[in-house]
């Protein structure tokens, strides 16, 4: 087994760094690298362009967030807060929320939910200047509760040194504080009277605000949990096989560049063209990294992934990192059937040695030789084998003996 991998490993290499069997010197090597790296660069980022081609499921269920935390919201301003957030921080800058929300489907794929729309729609009618204004005034006497409550806080610690020094019987010219603790004391009383009007202000300024026919419409829309429990089924759904899409549009990125690059050095090693070999091996090896990379970030974040978490979950609560164990036995397992598909079909040593018989190429390297070499000239590789019937030498890897037709052990074609 090892013996097989280093084999493999040596021609990897030997086909990443000769042409014809010859050595490339260092400027072309480092020429082909570069080359590498900049395709290698643009392939990724073609990639992660072609994976943004369908809307995510933040984007085609917008709304769902902002919904989802007013949903689990508990606080008794939260129909406020919702319909501040309607608003913009100016009214220079006017926001059309439905808009925006559409401006993500041009010329990519997938539809905005409409009940998002309708959730947009109704947010864009609450950004009125009059509200604007009912806003910009509570935002004001805020600031001015803000204001006078950070000056009782300065009061009330020069309140309490001057206590201090009446009782020490200290006079008035020598106290450190600008007014007298009954100063202190009516100063306290109207900033707490006029806070509490501010307050009272606010709030019906709030409620002003929320009995509006436009913010009433959004509430309501908020409250209805039918709506809420299609948005978000719909956003799970979409999250749930997000990344098996992108990685479909990511294959078929990949793919027919994987095949063209395949085909031309196919055609290049049998018509003896060294550079283009090179090159378009180079080629396919760059296009089925990002592939390879793409495949196991899937079986980690995609639709086998929420399989098994589900399934987890299910079994055994709490227990996640057993989650972890099922992918140490899992990818192995992948990888060893790969190995195994490839090692038995696509690279199977009969059904290679046959066609490379059939076109008198050697059963190594695949370069033409002449019908009775004993050893190819390009690769040194030795073409035949003993039979164990009749003991004339017969083809590699061929099942039967050409001289006395006797089926040839498995342990010869792999010699």
């Amino acid at each position: 087994m090892f013996n097989r991998i280093h084999r493999l490993l040596n021609r990897f290499f030997n086909k990443s760094r000769t042409i014809n069997n010859e050595p490339l010197n260092k400027v072309s090597l480092i020429v082909i690298i570069l080359i590498d790296i900049f395709i290698l660069i643009n392939v990724f980022t073609g990639l992660d362009d072609i994976s943004r081609w369908h809307i995510s499921p933040a984007e085609a269920y917008p709304c769902y967030s902002e919904w989802n935390d007013y949903q689990r919201n508990t606080a008794q301003s939260k129909d406020y807060e919702m319909v501040r957030s309607a608003l913009p921080a100016s009214i220079d800058y006017p926001r059309n929320l439905q808009q925006d929300y559409r401006q993500v489907e041009v010329d990519r794929l997938g539809t905005v939910s409409p009940v998002c729309l309708q959730y947009a729609q109704s947010k864009d009618k609450i950004n009125t200047s009059a509200n604007q204004t009912i806003v910009k005034t509570i935002d004001q006497k805020q600031t001015e509760i803000a204001k006078l409550e950070e000056s009782n806080r300065t009061i009330r610690s020069q309140y309490d040194s001057t206590l201090l020094e009446q009782i020490a019987g200290q006079p008035r010219d020598q106290s450190i504080n600008s007014v007298s603790a009954a100063q202190a004391k009516q100063k306290l009383e109207q900033n707490s009277k006029k806070i509490a009007a501010l307050k009272t202000d606010i709030s019906e300024l709030k409620d002003q605000l929320l009995q509006k026919p436009e913010s009433t419409t959004l509430i309501t829309l908020l409250k209805d949990s039918s709506q809420f429990k299609a948005v978000k089924t719909g956003y799970e759904r979409a999250a749930f096989w997000y990344p098996s899409l992108q990685l479909i549009f990511q294959a078929g990125f990949l793919l027919p560049l994987i095949f063209v690059a395949t085909f031309i050095h196919n055609f290049a090693q049998r018509q003896r063209y060294g550079l283009m070999a090179l090159m378009s091996w180079h080629l396919l090896v760059i296009f089925c990294i990002p592939l390879l990379i793409k495949v196991f970030q899937f079986l980690q974040v995609g639709v086998l992934f929420q399989w098994f978490f589900d399934i987890i979950q299910v079994l055994f609560g709490g227990l996640l990192f057993l989650v972890s164990y099922l992918y140490i036995l899992l990818i192995p397992l992948i990888g060893f059937g790969i190995i195994k598909f490839f090692q038995n079909i696509v690279f199977n040593p009969r059904i290679q040695a046959a066609n490379r018989f059939q076109k008198l190429s050697c059963m190594k390297c695949a370069k033409r030789i002449r019908r009775h070499d004993v050893y190819c000239p390009h690769c040194g590789y030795h073409q035949y084998v003993e039979c164990q019937n009749c003991s004339q030498p017969t083809y590699k890897h061929l099942p039967y003996c050409k001289e006395c037709g006797y089926s040839q052990n498995l342990s010869d074609f792999i010699r």
